[in-house]
């Protein structure tokens, strides 16, 4: 697949807001049913830093004539435009965990942990309380869906390392979809306890399913988990051009009107996390070409809930990040824009091109793998430099899982113009973006807590209830 192509003929195209210089249909807070909203879908593109939403959007205006999605509904003034604070209980710089937590348990926690405060104190997630109120919840994400983003909705754990509990959790929990990676703990052959949770959530009533097609014909008649691969699902960019992966991995976004279209079956509402998780993970990784397209995917993801938000005129859509990280820019991109637009044709990752370098590929190798892979002509000093940063793992074998992420990013950012601050996140305030009702009340500045009690307000859930 030619990569000029890429999300040509995708869900980018049916929400009807994407085309360069158009403009999404507006809606004012009178033309909402109601001043509660009954639904909230809740999108999260993690670890995104300004320059990430930045460079995506020109690289989509550019390579497809088409605006972002989520730069689109600024232009046209159709969300409330926020700015977020997004510390944790003890840093300025959150992880994963804490952040998700402030948003779902109301109150800030330390780093690594699942709404469970400082002193202890338990904090109930924000999905159990809507499913308490008879709404269906759920989440989907690129990455594992015990991961910390989608779990800090939903589980209370002391650390997000316990995946395998949490997976323990969501059996408990019984919540209506819950989609994305993580298939390891699940799979009696790799938990350690040998516990075939895919089995025990069929015996619970769940409809579980492995893959694109199967997840496309879920009816709602169960409750749904879908895994899909082992670890996080690949990157978006290591999908589109692999028909194996294409044909049997879910987009973000085909997850996203699935998952809406199984949970709108509840007369009294849903609510669902949708994650691009793989985007933060690109950005640890110095990867402009996974980070680019992950962000892409999202925004296709974004595309799908507005559409779907803009005709229902009861749905609350929430569009943010949990914190930056490594903050990536567009620096010297050439004589017009040369080194950018290389991107334009990438066909990889930069994590799946290095795992497929081994101990005897040569110099010149490894040179035609980042021309063929990624538009990007290296010379024989940096493919040199490139080969001496893999390190062996005690087979003899390099090792896959401390690939030389950072030492290529560096190689590549004097080729694609895409330069680093890190390797890890920053205490940035992030963007966060407003549509449906109640949204209107949504302060120019938040702490990132204070959307807990703000989805409660909106959807007519008392607080008192909590207390």
């Amino acid at each position: 697949m030619k990569r000029r192509d890429f999300f040509k003929n995708g869900l980018l195209t049916t929400a009807g807001i994407s085309i360069l210089g158009a403009r999404p249909i507006l809606a004012n807070p009178s033309q909402y049913r109601g001043e509660k909203a009954k639904n909230i879908i809740f999108l999260v593109s993690d670890g995104m830093s300004a320059g990430t939403l930045n460079m995506a959007d020109i690289l989509m205006r550019h390579k497809l004539g088409k605006t972002s999605n989520w730069i689109s509904l600024y232009e046209s003034n159709t969300v409330r435009r926020s700015l977020m604070d997004t510390a944790s209980a003890n840093s300025f710089v959150t992880d994963s965990a804490a952040a998700g937590s402030a948003w779902g348990g109301g109150h800030r926690v330390n780093n690594g942990a699942l709404n469970i405060g400082p002193e202890g104190k338990l904090n109930e997630p924000i999905l159990q309380k809507f499913k308490a109120e008879g709404k269906a919840v759920g989440c989907v994400t690129s990455v594992q869906i015990t991961h910390a983003t989608p779990a800090s909705f939903c589980v209370n754990q002391s650390s997000r390392n316990a995946m395998p509990l949490i997976a323990e959790d969501y059996l408990k929990l019984k919540f209506d979809v819950m989609m994305g990676g993580g298939r390891e703990f699940f799979d009696p052959s790799k938990r350690s306890d040998g516990r075939n949770l895919f089995s025990e959530f069929s015996e619970k009533g769940f409809h579980v399913v492995n893959n694109k097609e199967e997840m496309l014909l879920a009816s709602g008649s169960k409750p749904v988990l879908g895994v899909f691969s082992e670890d996080g699902l690949p990157y978006a960019v290591d999908r589109e051009n692999d028909p194996e992966l294409k044909k049997n991995i879910p987009s973000l976004a085909e997850m996203t009107k699935k998952g809406i279209e199984l949970l709108n079956k509840n007369n009294k509402g849903f609510v669902l996390q949708v994650e691009g998780g793989k985007v933060d993970w690109a950005a640890h990784g110095n990867d402009a070409s996974a980070i680019l397209y992950d962000q892409i995917d999202f925004d296709e993801a974004v595309g799908v809930a507005m559409d779907f938000a803009l005709k229902d005129k009861n749905t609350l859509v929430i569009i943010t990040t949990d914190h930056g990280n490594a903050n990536p820019g567009i620096f010297n991109p050439g004589p017009k824009n040369i080194k950018f637009e290389s991107l334009f044709e990438s066909k990889a990752s930069n994590q799946w091109l290095l795992s497929q370098v081994k101990t005897d590929t040569s110099v010149s190798q490894i040179i035609d793998m980042v021309n063929h892979y990624l538009n990007v002509a290296l010379d024989k000093e940096e493919g040199s430099q490139l080969l001496k940063s893999f390190t062996l793992g005690d087979n003899g074998l390099y090792n896959t899982a401390n690939l030389p992420v950072e030492t290529f990013g560096k190689i590549l950012s004097k080729h694609n113009a895409v330069s680093w601050a890190n390797t890890n996140h920053s205490a940035d305030f992030v963007e966060l973006a407003a549509y449906g009702p109640g949204s209107e009340e949504l302060p120019g500045f938040v702490k990132n807590y204070e959307l807990h009690n703000f989805m409660l307000e909106v959807a007519g859930v008392s607080r008192a209830k909590f207390a």
